[in-house]
């Protein structure tokens, strides 16, 4: 079965570049957009080690071998980053807009190959797991957010009915054996899987860097390179602190959080929607479904993440998320695992309009119940009509 995917708009300007980059976690559904919207193009993976053989040691034989009039969708193409090189000089020579289509799940690999070989004549763009939008547009929403908080957003946990913790206890296993055994040696994968585990313990937290490296029992340098690596393969992502200073002393440190909250789960051996209702990580969960899906929002509709937290560490005073419409215009936002709105959940928000002077008309409140309100201090949102804020706030 084919899910609809948002970004499926955003392809539709992006065949105009000669080459077009789809990049995402594993099982994100890249291929199968990839094929279903590009039928006419030939498929070839370097999944497969002759092919990947083929590519790396002859490139230019191998876009000869699979030249049609078509086009050409190159599958996990960060096997082979030597190709770019060449897929440049063929994009020089020929103006065949939209002809490669390259497809991948290792950012580490093939950033800097892509800025220095095909800048300015590829349109890069970035497929996550299925947002909450994709979720509703394809039938497959649950009432309540602590189901989709389990399953997570992987479209063929969806299509084939896997119980999550069969699926991401596979995933995880997968993504160690396939992504992290070429980066570390075979020594630090028992040390790598305690420090993944470590990581969603503190999802929705500052980082600390010293205390996660001594817990681990691995160097700094050792702490950063791992979370790089889970960043550039789109397990982890960070989000800022936003820096304007209203003569306030700020955190500096940014905060983990996951692409996708059934990897979390997993890791933190949460097995079922009671689990999540009872943990200690039942508000952290519900922060990281809703960040994570705003950076899908952002992912699908083509743009820059623009979204930040603010925390003042004189006073406490936090605010979840800014999202920054355009300079000088913040829309800050709480999020709430509470299905019961209260009022006090404004509280931070009616903060910092003091500290940064801004009227409550932009604030909202995010909380996991089902009434839409619109209140003296801003806006109450359920947790399902969410789904399409980022294009509302930015168009």
């Amino acid at each position: 079965m084919l899910y609809k995917r948002d970004i499926e708009e955003i392809l539709n300007r992006y065949v105009k570049f000669p080459a077009i980059s789809i990049m995402g976690p594993r099982q994100s559904g890249k291929t199968t957009l990839a094929q279903n919207y590009f039928k006419n193009h030939t498929f070839v993976s370097l999944e497969n080690p002759n092919i990947r053989e083929f590519a790396i040691n002859d490139p230019e034989g191998f876009l000869k071998e699979y030249e049609n009039e078509t086009g050409l969708i190159i599958d996990e193409f960060q096997y082979a980053p030597q190709l770019l090189s060449y897929i440049q000089l063929e994009i020089d020579a020929k103006d065949r807009p939209g002809y490669f289509v390259l497809t991948g799940s290792q950012n580490y690999l093939v950033n800097q190959a892509i800025s220095q070989s095909l800048a300015g004549r590829i349109g890069i763009l970035k497929l996550l797991p299925l947002s909450i939008n994709e979720l509703k547009e394809n039938d497959l929403l649950e009432e309540r957010p602590q189901k989709i908080i389990l399953k997570g957003g992987y479209p063929r946990l969806y299509q084939k009915n896997i119980e999550p913790s069969d699926f991401y206890s596979s995933y995880i296993h997968t993504y160690i054996e396939k992504d992290v055994r070429q980066i570390i040696n075979i020594q630090e994968l028992a040390i790598f899987q305690k420090f993944l585990s470590l990581c969603a313990g503190r999802v929705g937290q500052e980082i600390n860097f010293s205390e996660i490296s001594s817990l681990a029992g691995i160097s700094l340098t050792t702490t950063k390179r791992w979370l790089s690596l889970l960043e550039s393969s789109f397990i982890i992502f960070f989000l800022q602190p936003f820096h304007n200073n209203y003569n306030k002393r700020l955190t500096k440190s940014p905060k983990l959080y996951f692409y996708d909250t059934g990897v979390v789960c997993e890791l933190l051996k949460i097995n079922s929607t009671m689990m999540v209702t009872n943990s200690l990580f039942k508000g952290p969960l519900f922060e990281n479904l809703i960040v994570a899906d705003f950076i899908k929002q952002f992912a699908n509709l083509g743009k820059r993440e623009s979204i930040y937290f603010w925390r003042d560490q004189n006073d406490r005073v936090e605010v979840d998320c800014l999202i920054e419409k355009y300079t000088n215009n913040i829309i800050p936002i709480e999020l709430k695992a509470s299905e019961t709105f209260s009022l006090s959940f404004f509280d931070g928000l009616k903060k910092w309009n003091t500290i940064s002077e801004t009227p409550a008309e932009n604030n909202m409140v995010i909380y996991a119940g089902q009434d839409s309100q619109t209140r003296t201090f801003g806006k109450v949102i359920p947790w399902s009509k969410s789904s399409d804020l980022i294009k509302k706030i930015l168009y």
